[in-house]
């Protein structure tokens, strides 16, 4: 499946543009990531670009990454970015291999990141630093929602310090801030 496909079937699914936002996120840091371990870009930006087709029409913990996979197996796409895109959920699924980690580590990392951009008088993602989503990572009232022990586990899982994990997401969102509105 090309980008363009996926993000024609991507629109038939989701129509909140924050959500695409999100999705376009995730897409570049996986890329990112596929980058770093010398894995197939294409095939982990599809991961991290449909990792949330589902999300409009199934987002309870239940359902919500199930029906994705369900989606992606059924429109061709390869069994491992079914996988990780059915591992991301909460669903008690080991993500043994890298794009299931990277995945599950990005996720929530790119929410914290666009949080982090949102307080800043510019509210641009070129005025975060590393040092910034760290010094956030702190403040526990700050997006307080965020599970920071899902994401500083998920950065260990994935063989990463924190530090460089932010930096490889924050990099990658950087990149398509334009895209992403920030």
């Amino acid at each position: 499946m090309t980008r363009d496909e996926a993000m024609a079937l991507l629109r038939s699914h989701i129509k909140a543009e924050n959500l695409v936002n999100h999705m376009v996120a995730v897409e570049a840091a996986m890329r990112a990531y596929a980058r770093k371990y010398g894995e197939d870009e294409d095939e982990w930006g599809l991961a991290g670009l449909l990792h949330d087709i589902d999300y409009e029409k199934h987002p309870t913990p239940e359902e919500h990454a199930l029906k994705g996979a369900e989606w992606l197996a059924e429109a061709g796409l390869p069994a491992d970015v079914v996988y990780a895109v059915k591992a991301h959920g909460y669903h008690d699924l080991p993500r043994e291999d890298l794009m299931s980690k990277a995945l599950f580590a990005v996720d929530e990392m790119t929410g914290f990141i666009v949080a982090v951009a949102l307080v800043r008088p510019s509210k641009k993602i070129a005025d975060v630093e590393v040092k910034s989503v760290t010094k956030k990572m702190k403040d526990k009232s700050f997006a307080a929602a965020v599970d920071r022990g899902q994401m500083l586990k998920s950065a260990e899982v994935l063989g990463v310090d924190f530090p460089e994990h932010v930096g490889v997401v924050l990099n990658a969102m950087k990149d398509i801030s334009g895209v992403i509105g920030l």
